[in-house]
């Protein structure tokens, strides 16, 4: 039986990372070794640490990423690439090219006979009025055409020392219990008010790997990172699990 992946926060091209293109090799492997059963691979946001598509212009780097993506969807492997906070700004190019499905809002799709509820996490719940001020800003179609104005000399170096800062003041918080994870609020609120069911909510933007059932049928899965866990999520049949990947 085929399965179904899901896989979040990479951060490709951080400059916080201790050996990029070795994660970069760690990835593509992963691909590898999942090529052979895989019926769909879901991105799940900030899969690489800083994008930002021009009309003519290729941002340099990822090049073993996103070959073997192309080489993923050339062989018929449905991947789909949920935007983060970190790779908001992809627009034509990465569908284009690659022939991935671009998601920009959640979304609710039936996967293998259950209902899913996918999001990479940010703006979700209670989150600072800051974030979201910010937020809003990053989405904003003007804003994004002012920002591709600036050269990339500047604005290049000035989100990865943004995204370097916001990772070194402590973002990244442990798990903070059930009650205190917004994430898990917000899917325990949205059980609440609407008429839809859902299975399995599926978060990336956390960096933390959880499965923790909050109703009897329903489950939160927030699938870590590439940076401390090199972790995914596995759909097989109807069961879903959080895994590891060790070579």
């Amino acid at each position: 039986m085929k399965k179904i992946y899901f896989l979040s926060d990479l951060h490709l091209g951080a400059r916080t990372l201790e050996n990029p293109l070795e994660n970069e090799r760690r990835v593509v492997r992963w691909f590898d070794s999942v090529k052979e059963d895989a019926s769909a691979i879901y991105l799940m946001g900030d899969i690489l640490d800083y994008w930002y598509e021009y009309k003519t212009v290729v941002p340099r780097g990822f090049t073993r990423f996103f070959g073997k993506v192309a080489e993923l969807t050339d062989k018929g492997i449905d991947v789909h690439w949920f935007i983060g906070n970190h790779d908001i700004w992809i627009f034509d190019y990465l569908p284009g090219e690659l022939g991935v499905k671009v998601h920009y809002t959640p979304e609710i799709v039936d996967l293998n006979g259950k209902t899913f509820y996918l999001a990479h996490g940010d703006g979700l719940g209670d989150t600072p009025l800051t974030f979201r001020f910010i937020r809003s800003v990053f989405h904003n179609r003007l804003c994004q055409m002012l920002y591709s104005a600036i050269h990339p000399r500047w604005t290049v170096a000035f989100a990865h020392k943004w995204s370097s800062h916001s990772r070194q003041t402590g973002n990244c918080k442990d798990y903070c219990g059930e009650d205190n994870e917004y994430l898990v609020r917000y899917a325990k609120a949205y059980l609440e008010k609407s008429s839809v069911h859902i299975d399995f909510f599926v978060f990336g933007h956390r960096h933390i790997m959880l499965d923790l059932m909050i109703r009897r049928d329903s489950r939160v899965i927030i699938l870590g990172d590439w940076i401390n866990y090199f972790s995914y999520a596995v759909l097989e049949g109807d069961q879903i699990r959080l895994e590891q990947f060790e070579e």
